[in-house]
């Protein structure tokens, strides 16, 4: 009682506030997982009968599949060229005191300022012209560009939480500037690298805008399949494989989340 008492009202209805906003951003989701598991051959809420008919369709899919695949290794290799070329990006970000870095930073950080749509009609016109539509070494370089942002923001808030005093130490008893970072700063920002890599993996996996414009063919990814399948046709796999990317994105935030309260 003591603590309802000591509750203000603008307090009660801020959290109400809160409360409202999340569950209009969490229903909708919510409401795809039990859809996932319908018997039924089209999209029903709420099933009448539960089956696992269309995880199985997913499966059995070499479509489905291959699509799949095509988005795994995308995600992968931009989650590995992506991470050294944004720490590498954020630590001459934070350590430099020239005003051209500033410029840098929000010339980096420009794709997550820029409209996606206006990104995706950008690449599609410069892949056309250069040949690199429906290739998958074109998807990695659009997905390392959507990527980067994450991947700076992630290790500069690592890097201004680290004292590089440890660092010049180590460098005035002889180590050169790349060994002093990799033997005494990457190891105290771990769990910042380790959300960057996360966040870029979760950014190409779940891509949909410019996956229409510049894959397909045999390098068609699956969120441009998804959009494909649903366009014509409403097919209840689509639900299923929405279900299992929620998972694994809500999996990998849980685990950026635990890496960044481990560094604070």
């Amino acid at each position: 009682m003591n603590v309802l008492r000591s509750l203000k009202p603008s307090r009660i209805l801020f959290a109400a506030l809160v409360a409202l906003i999340l569950a209009y951003l969490v229903i909708p989701v919510l409401i795809v997982i039990p859809m996932s598991f319908s018997e039924a051959r089209f999209l029903q809420f709420p099933p009448k009968a539960y089956s696992l008919r269309w995880y199985e369709a997913f499966f059995s899919s070499i479509e489905w599949m291959s699509a799949t695949k095509v988005s795994f290794i995308v995600a992968v290799a931009t989650t590995v060229i992506s991470l050294p070329i944004g720490i590498a990006a954020a630590y001459a970000i934070n350590n430099s005191t020239l005003k051209i870095m500033r410029t840098l930073q929000l010339v980096l950080l420009l794709p997550m300022m820029v409209p996606i749509i206006l990104i995706a009609a950008g690449v599609f016109f410069v892949y056309a012209r250069v040949g690199m539509i429906s290739t998958l070494l074109g998807l990695v370089f659009a997905h390392i560009m959507l990527a980067l942002p994450y991947v700076i923001i992630a290790v500069l808030a690592g890097l201004r939480n680290f004292d590089m005093t440890q660092e010049m130490v180590a460098r005035s008893l002889g180590m050169n500037r790349f060994r002093a970072f990799m033997a005494v700063t990457l190891p105290q920002i771990k769990p910042s690298v380790v959300s960057a890599a996360l966040f870029a993996f979760i950014t190409s996996l779940d891509e949909t805008v410019v996956a229409l414009f510049i894959s397909g063919g045999s390098n068609e990814t699956i969120t441009k399949r998804m959009f494909t399948a649903l366009r014509d046709e409403i097919d209840p796999t689509i639900a299923a494989i929405s279900t299992m990317l929620v998972a694994i994105t809500l999996l990998m935030v849980m685990i950026a989340g635990r890496g960044g309260n481990k560094q604070a």
